[in-house]
């Protein structure tokens, strides 16, 4: 067995390095006999892949012998890349402290875990309940180790009472086009039909897709992502139906495609209207027969997942220029929703503003209170043609430039400045909502111009309004834009909450 300390060092030096896998497969030996001992009982490896958890098997010097589907689309890396590896290179955990419940695993000859972190794909930390149970060949006597992954995120978040409520994770908005949008969410999440995501650039396709996702009944399996507009033809057939090994020059290995990683859950292939004609057939055939040929290969591959796509273009009007396939616009099509731009978003703005500020000060660890007058001002009048992206780039520019408690117009990017004043996004009439002011001693007269329009009021009565509106705008965003779930936070009817919106220009 490899000692840690030497294992860890290792890994420390080839952290960095772009292919893993193909680095120390050239220093570190496989395991004698794994791959045929797979080959040999191929049964097992279809019992894995049904599994809807990472699983890993090691041999007993904790190198891998075999991954799920589940693990390989966790990690990356096929199982055929990863055989013979120390399982810490692939799993990249934080094991050098905790690795000692594996070695109690078996010295005992009993199931133990431990909870930890990876970090996936796309480099993204997900914390894991890890449990190793040892096993005992009966052809061989050979010990080795089931290695589970159970992604613990959602209950680490309801331990720390972080745990979103509202429509769709990640999703904020109250306005009425918001609002018919997370209406639809539970129709689109109890469906397998396909889904056409539309919308300008940057409000948001992906993350609705992924909601709609997590909210299935496939939220236990992957969530794969590809952007059809982001590599030529040639690279991204490969990328969604995988090859085999000498389809092409560099092909030395097979390599599973994102359709197959995605094995019962969901594709999301964002960018559809750039998907090139050839591959719009290739997918019309998958959607249809549930089943393909990897690139250089004889053998079909049967895949069982539900697919999602996104696009900002008019898929129509490009099925009438001859630059994509009327079946398959139609085959696409089955449930549509339409996300709307943040400029038809009514009072939405002011809502991602004080979401952004006060995400963007903690993780900075900042003590940035509010947005100025000024400065909200012009958030509120200008048109943002990057949409929510947009906004929350600005929010995080702001942030980090403010050296003191409140952003002002020059912590604002210049083309935020330069840009000709357009009318306010919220309905003509309505004044902008006050700035988030955790000062409420402050005098209300310079803090809030809005409270010059509570003449013959008393100072405490505007004071208290304002708090009011904060409370409420806190709520709103703590449902994320659930009028509904709001009110119940507020300990409001609905209807309380709506006339109270109305007198605060909130809706």
């Amino acid at each position: 067995m490899i000692h840690g300390t030497d294992r860890n060092n290792t890994k420390h030096e080839t952290d960095h390095r772009p292919d893993i896998a193909a680095k120390i497969h050239t220093t570190v030996p496989a395991p004698t006999g794994t791959g045929e001992a797979m080959n040999q009982y191929p049964e097992l490896l279809e019992i894995l892949n049904g599994v809807p958890h990472g699983i890993a098997l090691l041999d007993q010097d904790f190198q891998i012998i075999e991954m799920n589907r589940f693990l390989e689309a966790l990690t990356g890396y096929s199982g055929e890349e990863a055989r013979g590896i120390y399982y810490d290179f692939i799993l990249r955990t934080h094991f050098q402290q905790n690795s000692h419940f594996l070695r109690q695993a078996g010295e005992t000859g009993m199931a133990c875990n431990t909870e930890g972190d990876i970090l996936g794909l796309n480099r993204k930390k997900i914390p894991v309940r890890f449990t190793a149970t040892p096993i005992l060949s009966p052809r061989t006597g050979q010990a080795a180790m089931v290695l589970a992954l159970e992604d613990i995120t959602a209950i680490q978040e309801t331990r720390a009472g972080k745990k979103e409520i509202g429509p769709s994770k990640g999703l904020l908005g109250h306005s009425p086009k918001m609002q018919e949008v997370f209406e639809l969410l539970p129709i689109l999440a109890h469906t397998d039909s396909s889904v056409l995501i539309t919308g300008e650039t940057g409000t948001g396709k992906d993350i609705l897709a992924e909601a709609i996702h997590h909210a299935s009944k496939r939220g236990k399996y992957p969530f794969i992502k590809v952007n059809c507009g982001a590599l030529p033809e040639s690279l991204l057939e490969s990328e969604l139906f995988g090859h085999v090994r000498g389809a092409f020059t560099g092909a030395h290995a097979d390599k599973h495609g994102m359709f197959q990683l995605a094995q019962g859950g969901t594709i999301f292939l964002t960018e559809i209207g750039d998907l090139p004609l050839p591959l719009q057939v290739k997918l019309l055939t998958v959607l249809d027969d549930r089943e393909f040929f990897p690139l250089g290969s004889q053998k079909k591959v049967k895949v069982d997942v539900r697919l999602i796509t996104g696009t900002h273009r008019d898929l129509r009007k490009l099925v009438g220029e001859g630059g994509f396939r009327e079946d398959l616009f139609f085959r696409l099509n089955v449930l549509r929703v339409h996300l709307p731009p943040l400029r038809e978003r009514d009072g939405d703005v002011r809502l991602l503003i004080d979401h952004f500020l006060q995400m963007f000060a903690a993780n900075f660890n900042k003590n940035i209170q509010k947005i100025s007058p000024q400065a909200l001002q012009r958030l509120t009048k200008y048109r943002y043609p990057g949409n929510v992206r947009e906004l929350r780039n600005i929010i995080e520019y702001g942030v980090n430039i403010c050296r003191g408690e409140v952003i002002e117009l020059d912590h604002l990017p210049p083309y935020v400045l330069d840009e000709p004043l357009s009318p306010p996004l919220s309905r003509p009439g309505t004044e902008p909502s006050l700035p988030i002011d955790r000062q409420t001693d402050a005098a209300p007269n310079t803090q809030h111009p809005a409270a010059n329009s509570h003449k013959g009021v008393p100072d405490n009565a505007a004071n208290w309004s304002d708090i009011e509106k904060q409370n409420i705008l806190g709520a709103l965003m703590q449902s994320g834009g659930n009028r509904s779930e709001a009110a119940k936070v507020l300990a409001w009817g609905r209807t309380t909450l709506w006339r109270k919106m109305k007198e605060y220009s909130l809706a």
